[in-house]
């Protein structure tokens, strides 16, 4: 076993955020241009749906760049596409990222499990791999010590 990682940590897929963010500025601007730039037998609410199209596509894109995984002192806060929650170290039985997930799953004390899309090895296998282990390795330390 390893030494854990200094507390807090945050780990998340950056490279989708920095693709995701911009294009959503892009999608609101481009609909939001469209929609005044068509002609003018367009009328209000052709055009309100317009921005409110590029919004609703920014909000999609938002969505999906939140997803990210915190440990601190108490526990871990998973972020997912639209939940979150939080977790007590003594709820977190294993941390498993096998060959072909799309991300990290965590076998849980009550015998379920949670997607933890924040450590996904779409964004860099060696960096998802690097992630599962250095939390491996905090719910070790602090998940036998307080048990």
């Amino acid at each position: 076993m390893s030494t854990p990682a200094p507390l807090p940590v945050t780990w998340s897929p950056r490279r989708n955020r920095y693709v995701l963010l911009p294009i959503c500025v892009a999608l609101v601007a481009v609909f939001t241009a469209v929609a005044f730039a068509m002609p003018p037998n367009w009328q209000a609410n052709d055009r309100i749906a317009m921005v409110s199209s590029g919004l609703l596509f920014a909000a999609v894109g938002l969505m999906l760049a939140r997803p990210r995984v915190s440990a601190d002192d108490e526990g871990v806060t998973v972020v997912n596409f639209v939940r979150s929650r939080r977790l007590a170290w003594a709820e977190i039985v294993r941390v498993n990222l096998r060959a072909g997930d799309p991300w990290v799953v965590l076998d849980l004390a009550d015998g379920t499990s949670l997607a933890a899309v924040g450590i996904q090895p779409a964004a860099g296998r060696e960096q998802a791999i690097s992630a599962a282990r250095a939390l491996r390795d905090l719910v070790d330390d602090r998940g036998t010590a307080r048990r």
